[in-house]
């Protein structure tokens, strides 16, 4: 008996954190106005394999699945795909629409160190908005996240019709554009080397290799430098790399968010900026969280091109945050009080732990018939801060004891009694 490669149950310690991540994330995206969503886990496979989702790298990690009905299905490898589906299901919610979604994806793709094949994706969206003002808006709120959690991060960040634009002033086939941006997106990985050998099995002219590698060879390349040496004309994407740089730098953001033009994603249905964030440590190499612009999808998926959905979204990789936090030692929801029944007291502890649990207080009902004492040794240990002791005669009186852990003091009191003590002390 084993888990299936690349899945992980979760517990203790490890799930305080994961549930404190969880809980500071929801706390932004409430902070930030968006509302909370729940999309399908299983998808029609024509609608997860269009090409218009998530490309061939994606597909070929998809899990596909057939019901008894002999329909294809899948299981989501993003959130992204399946909440696209729900605006275009749902031509009437207003706009612009913030959601945000905490959720499994699946995909069958290697295993390392913050990649698995069953994972935690939490994805904030805003449709409606076609201006940088989202996309700034969402680089706010991913440097908020990662304040409140303490960890240091870089965001990098570029704009795919600009890197097109770049591309096609170099003489690249527009036809091979997205393969050329996938190449220089894994610079990082390959190296200048393996860039160049890319480029030669797409059939990249020589002279256009060229020029793709001088670009490789430029040292930390601005946004102006660039534009420079390229006598690039000021394109869309171009303008908007102009002014989501300017609204960075108002905002004080453009120390933390960085312009890095070898930068496109993989997934081609993006369709202007794009971001991945990144450890500033340099200790962990793996992406905490990415995302972009995406303003075709919706309206390609419901067969209606000539409709806008202007798109924008970020999601945190929640396994590769986990990773950054393994060794963090996060407090748990410990009882405030255990109820220990002796000999025949049973239906008592069990009607004073219900009416603790009426009053929100986290009650915990020892039940185990262990020893007096190794069980108040144990709840002292976990630092549970009282203890009820209802014998046979406090049964038969319709009292008990409640014992303070931290003091040894004893008192005899009514339920209601014990409940208003505990409450009080607890506020206080």
């Amino acid at each position: 008996m084993q888990n299936v490669k690349g899945t992980y149950d979760y517990f203790g310690q490890e799930q305080a954190v994961r549930r404190k991540v969880q809980s500071t994330l929801r706390e932004v995206f409430e902070c930030y106005d968006f509302a909370e969503m729940e999309s399908t886990i299983l998808n029609e496979l024509e609608l997860l394999s269009s090409k218009y989702a998530g490309g061939e790298e994606i597909l070929k990690e998809m899990y596909h699945l057939t019901d008894q009905g002999a329909r294809q299905l899948g299981l989501r490898y993003d959130l992204t795909i399946p909440f696209a589906k729900v605006i275009a299901l749902n031509p009437g919610i207003s706009q612009p629409f913030k959601r945000y979604e905490m959720g499994k994806v699946f995909r069958d793709g290697p295993v390392k160190r913050g990649r698995l094949r069953e994972f935690l994706q939490c994805d904030v969206d805003v449709v409606g908005v076609a201006g940088p003002e989202a996309e700034a808006e969402l680089m706010q709120l991913a440097a908020e996240v990662f304040r409140r959690l303490e960890i240091p991060i870089v965001l990098r960040w570029n704009n795919r019709g600009f890197l097109g634009e770049l591309l096609g002033a170099m003489g690249v086939p527009a036809d091979l554009s997205s393969s050329v941006m996938l190449t220089l997106d894994k610079l990082d990985k390959i190296g200048r080397e393996g860039v160049r050998k890319e480029l030669a099995d797409k059939v990249i002219d020589q002279e256009i290799c060229r020029n793709v590698l001088s670009f490789v060879d430029l040292k930390e390349p601005t946004f102006e430098q660039i534009t420079r040496t390229y006598n690039l004309e000021p394109g869309r994407g171009a303008r908007e790399v102009q002014i989501l740089q300017s609204l960075l730098q108002r905002v004080g953001l453009q120390d933390v968010c960085v312009f890095d033009p070898f930068l496109s994603r993989g997934l081609s249905f993006y369709t202007g900026t794009v971001y991945e964030i990144y450890d500033a440590s340099h200790a962990f190499r793996s992406s905490l969280g990415g995302g972009g612009r995406y303003d075709a999808i919706i309206g390609q998926l419901v067969g209606r091109e000539d409709m806008a959905y202007p798109t924008v979204g970020l999601s945190f990789g929640m396994e590769s945050i986990m990773e950054m936090l393994r060794d963090r030692v996060v407090e748990t929801n410990r009882p405030h009080v255990v109820v220990i029944p002796i000999g025949e007291a049973v239906p008592e502890g069990l009607m004073a732990a219900a009416a603790l649990r009426n009053r929100g207080i986290r009650t915990r009902l020892a039940t185990q018939r262990r020893k007096l004492k190794k069980t108040l040794a144990s709840a002292s240990a976990e630092g549970i801060p009282y203890a009820i002791l209802i014998g046979e005669d406090e049964a038969a009186a319709g009292v008990l004891r409640l014992k303070n852990m931290s003091d040894g003091m004893e008192l005899t009191l009514k339920l209601k009694e014990a409940e208003e003590f505990i409450s009080r002390n607890l506020m206080a």
